[in-house]
């Protein structure tokens, strides 16, 4: 039957822009639904330095125009949008936004993870007031000034090794007493002397009236208790994944993932989960770009049956 698309790929991340090349690549009329940015997360990456064939590491924008570019060659459509319902109608599916419906033969949701808040008081009330959730994006708001970074992982020591560079003072706040992130990335990150790691603490509180002044800080060993002045607050402990538009439908386990395989194939024939927001025990932007691939290749499966 005919459909307006013959794919919809939600999510222009990694994994939204490999469909979208691998799509083109099998002549299947394409359309990428992208309700951010185009490139999703990667392009809030300053470097990427494990993406294989770039020695010297490549930054998130680049990486993301390159593959943009690529898709395009290949003839994939791009439209900003935000889907708010997917239908499944068996031989199609209809794609909702708020704007239009589209139909097609199959579904790829690549739409990612967003940041995990803190939920502590002052946070809801100080967002985009000093209390941001992407160093590489508003960084640069806090030239010559302290700000802190909560988190012990990848995304917490590059965002601190990034605002150290124009930052006066930078905090590295995280719960336990030691990082986890590559052993080159943390020699980096100690050999900053504007650097400070608040070891065993927690942010209990951000104070400020219409702008960060403080945070208050617990420490897990102890109990102790003290106020940090800072001016502002970049948070980077973890993500959520965004599954909400399709909750009651996908089937996901109980942090809200896609339940998915290498083959990125769900539960509902036609629609398929690829990248950081399926089950899989590594979030890594070649394992997203792998599942964009998997993801088609079930695609192309599903749709040669149908016929």
């Amino acid at each position: 039957m005919y459909t307006d698309h013959d794919v919809i790929i939600l999510g222009s991340g990694c994994a939204g822009l490999t469909a979208a090349i691998y799509t083109g690549r099998a002549g299947l009329d394409t359309l990428v639904l992208e309700s951010k940015i185009m490139g999703g997360e990667m392009v809030n990456r300053q470097m990427i330095e494990n993406y294989p064939g770039f020695g010297h590491g490549v930054i998130g924008t680049e990486l993301s125009r390159q593959m943009l570019e690529q898709a395009e060659t290949f003839g994939a459509s791009f439209e900003n949008g935000e889907a708010v319902e997917i239908r499944d109608k068996g031989k199609f599916k209809i794609v909702k936004t708020e704007d239009e419906s589209m139909t097609c033969k199959a579904v790829i949701i690549a739409t990612g993870c967003h940041p995990r808040l803190l939920e502590v008081p002052g946070e809801k009330e100080l967002a985009g007031k000093g209390v941001f959730y992407c160093a590489t994006c508003d960084g640069a708001f806090f030239k010559g000034k302290t700000v802190a970074v909560v988190g012990g992982g990848v995304v917490a020591i590059e965002d601190a090794i990034f605002l150290s560079r124009g930052c006066e003072k930078v905090y590295l706040i995280h719960r336990r007493n030691q990082l986890r992130g590559a052993e080159s990335l943390q020699r980096e990150l100690f050999a900053r002397p504007n650097i400070e790691v608040i070891w065993d603490s927690e942010v209990t509180r951000i104070l400020g009236e219409d702008q960060v002044e403080s945070v208050h800080l617990k420490n897990t060993e102890n109990g102790e208790k003290r106020n940090l002045p800072v001016e502002g607050l970049f948070v980077a402990v973890g993500v959520v994944p965004c599954t909400t538009l399709i909750k009651g439908q996908v089937a996901l386990d109980d942090f809200g993932y896609v339940k998915a395989r290498e083959d990125c194939v769900t539960n509902i024939p036609g629609v398929f989960a690829a990248g950081d927001l399926r089950t899989k025990p590594m979030k890594q932007i070649v394992t997203a770009v792998a599942d964009g691939a998997n993801a088609v290749n079930s695609a192309r499966n599903y749709l040669t049956k149908k016929e």
